[in-house]
């Protein structure tokens, strides 16, 4: 199961957006309305969690020991 962001979309002036968050599998069509308002939806795009690297990479595709490889990637190594 994923977590999305919701946002309400403010249908009256002075009205504010509400966002909530709610577990969806990735096969599950986006809201259109808020499940205890009724109120209308979007699913927004947030970035999510990413691996960082450390820069330490000395795989087998890492001959240079620091991840970039064939040493292309300009880092100097």
């Amino acid at each position: 199961m994923a977590t999305y962001i919701y946002e309400t979309i403010p249908t009256k002036p002075g009205e504010y957006p509400e966002q909530f968050e709610l577990q969806q599998s990735m096969n599950d069509q986006p809201l259109t309305r808020h499940p205890k308002t009724g109120q209308p939806v979007r699913r927004l795009i947030s970035g999510g969690l990413g691996i960082i690297g450390t820069g330490r990479d000395s795989g087998p595709s890492s001959p240079s020991g620091h991840g970039c490889g064939s040493g292309s990637c300009g880092c100097g190594h």
